[in-house]
């Protein structure tokens, strides 16, 4: 449902105030206490105060306890639609003077932060916002994968085989399906040392698997790019033996169908509940489904993982 007139003029004059748009601008980069902020924009700390008092009220901004002090950030998991899709619309037409010195002295203030005592203490508590050496995502994926079994996995929309090269020495078997030959080669060629993986040219809507086949089916970013997603999962779900499990990554619903159509995608995500509901169609239990990234750059898409099981 659009909102009201009331509820619009309101959203409007919330983005009206420029010391609010500053305060965004920072904070959707940066977790900041009110002094930090109050340096930074050279505003007195009651101005301060107020406008992020009014940013939270509207749902903009979370807060959280660090010690003694509160810092801030843009509320990117739970955002309004409306002030979400408002606040990316204006954020890409933000190109300011004012704007560019907040982001130096922003700087300036966060390496004498990082300066006066060791790393850990200076990123407590927002670890995962920060680089360190050795400290990726992709390292820490693959020392979790450490820790997994897998029995006979399918890699669904396999690409090139860059999933399948992490999940296979963790697998009894793995198999990349793909409907581009291409990409095949790529995978075979990628993959050459690996001798548990084979490959199999087919359609996700018509696997040519029998029933059962499978104890994981993993679906990395195919839903999008499905003629009919409700068959694709259903599909998927049939191959599953009983007790098997199946993860599920697609974009969160958007507004940018005209970027995401160059990549081959026929929709524009999906919500959360959507995805549910196409799991448990296809008679799997669904363990969770929801959004768990926000992509840092624009149009910030949204990505979601879901967690289903076909039951025994």
């Amino acid at each position: 449902m659009m909102p009201g007139l009331a509820a619009t003029t309101e959203l409007l004059h919330l983005f009206g105030d420029p010391t609010r748009v500053r305060l965004l601008a920072l904070l959707g980069r940066h977790e900041l206490t009110v002094a930090e902020l109050t340096s930074i924009l050279e505003v007195a700390q009651s101005r301060v105060s107020t406008h992020l008092g009014r940013l939270r009220e509207a749902g903009l901004l979370r807060d959280r306890r660090n010690g003694p002090s509160t810092v801030y950030a843009l509320n990117d998991g739970a955002m309004p639609p409306e002030a979400r899709g408002l606040w990316a619309l204006l954020e890409r037409q933000l190109d300011d003077a004012v704007l560019a010195s907040d982001a130096r002295r922003c700087e300036g203030l966060l390496r004498a932060r990082d300066e006066g005592s060791g790393w850990p203490d200076a990123v407590a508590g927002q670890m995962e916002r920060h680089y360190s050496p050795g400290r990726t995502w992709e390292a820490t994926a693959r020392a979790f994968l450490g820790l997994v079994r897998l029995g006979d996995v399918l890699d669904g929309g396999s690409g090139d085989g860059t999933i399948a090269q992490l999940v296979a020495p963790r697998a009894r078997s793995v198999t990349c399906l793909d409907r581009s030959p291409r990409v095949l080669a790529a995978a075979r060629e990628r993959l050459s040392g690996v001798s548990n993986v084979r490959y199999l040219l087919g359609d996700l809507e018509a696997l040519p698997s029998r029933a059962e086949h499978f104890d994981h089916v993993l679906l990395f970013n195919v839903l999008t790019s499905a003629r009919q997603p409700a068959r694709l999962v259903a599909e998927a779900a049939r191959v599953l033996r009983q007790g098997g499990g199946l993860t599920l990554v697609a974009l969160d619903a958007h507004h940018h169908a005209d970027v995401t159509g160059r990549y081959g995608h026929l929709h524009a995500g999906f919500k959360p509940a959507v995805v549910r509901r196409l799991l448990a169609q296809a008679g799997l239990a669904v363990d969770a489904c929801g959004v768990t990234a926000r992509e840092r750059r624009q149009p910030h898409f949204q990505v979601i993982t879901a967690f289903a099981r076909k039951a025994a």
